[in-house]
């Protein structure tokens, strides 16, 4: 996704980006963008990164298991090691943006969701976000930071939509036990991360998400008019756990409407893809 952030990004800033292998490092030179060879995974490579940068992006997803994200905590124990010294000295972080995810908010019963909402991750994956927030929140505060918390639903793109799921026939729930869904483009959430550093107000979550949520089986019918396919056939929930991965039983199992006003008036964001079937109809 931030690749989609680069041509703004490259024409203000010498841009750097970390890159796990030298294969990595390759296509982020081909497009601009200084490697970091370096590992989240691996503590000792992250010193590359230490003193590099006022502005900063984070979008690493948490490690697979555990209740904290321990990614995260090595990325801020990195970085703290220039916290404290000579700002005017050396490039210290001053500037933070943390692409976090709705689903921090759990289930919400499909009532509509501002950034008050208290937390209440029920997926292992959101309660390592809910960790990361967190964390990112109290290193910020203490060095004086200023951190955007990017809370994404969905993200698609062209090359992100559902359509193998349409392929295959999977079922969707009916319409009156289906799930409400919320969307981003990727492009509309690479516009939102580049001016979060800029805008971005101190310590504030925004949600990102577009102008219209789903149920979820009426943005499959959506993606599956696009394609020239049928519509998923609908099944009741009592019987999806039968038919449906545990994977995708847990987006079923969460709710929630997002409003985005933080998004435009804060951000002073502009969507170019305001819902999913604008953009569906001129791909």
């Amino acid at each position: 996704m931030l690749i989609r952030a680069l041509p703004w990004l490259t024409h203000r800033f010498k841009v750097y980006a970390t890159a796990r292998n030298s294969e990595a490092a390759a296509k982020l030179r081909g497009v601009g963008v200084i490697p970091v060879l370096c590992d989240l995974d691996q503590p000792k490579s992250l010193r590359r990164l230490s003193g590099l940068a006022r502005w900063m992006v984070y979008s690493a997803p948490p490690a697979p298991n555990g209740e904290e994200d321990i990614r995260c905590k090595r990325f801020i124990a990195k970085m703290e090691r220039y916290t404290g010294v000579d700002k005017s000295a050396i490039l210290t972080p001053r500037h933070l943006a943390y692409i976090s995810t709705s689903g921090v908010y759990g289930d919400c019963k499909g009532e509509w969701v501002d950034e008050t909402r208290p937390l209440r991750a029920q997926s292992a994956r959101a309660i390592r976000r809910v960790a990361a927030e967190s964390s990112l929140k109290a290193w910020a505060r203490s060095q004086k930071i200023k951190l955007a918390i990017l809370r994404a639903p969905g993200i698609y793109a062209a090359n992100r939509l559902p359509t193998e799921r349409i392929m295959q026939a999977t079922p969707a729930l009916i319409h009156a036990e289906d799930s409400w869904s919320n969307h981003i483009h990727a492009d509309d959430l690479a516009h939102a991360v580049s001016m979060s550093l800029f805008r971005g107000k101190p310590l504030r979550a925004i949600n990102v998400a577009d102008d219209q949520p789903h149920k979820m089986g009426d943005y499959f019918d959506l993606v599956a008019d696009s394609i020239g396919q049928p519509h998923p056939p609908r099944i009741k929930r009592s019987e999806a756990p039968a038919v449906l991965s545990t994977s995708l039983m847990s987006f079923l199992n969460e709710s929630r409407r997002l409003n985005n006003y933080r998004l435009k008036q804060d951000l002073r964001l502009q969507l170019k893809w305001p819902n999913v079937g604008h953009f569906l109809a001129n791909k």
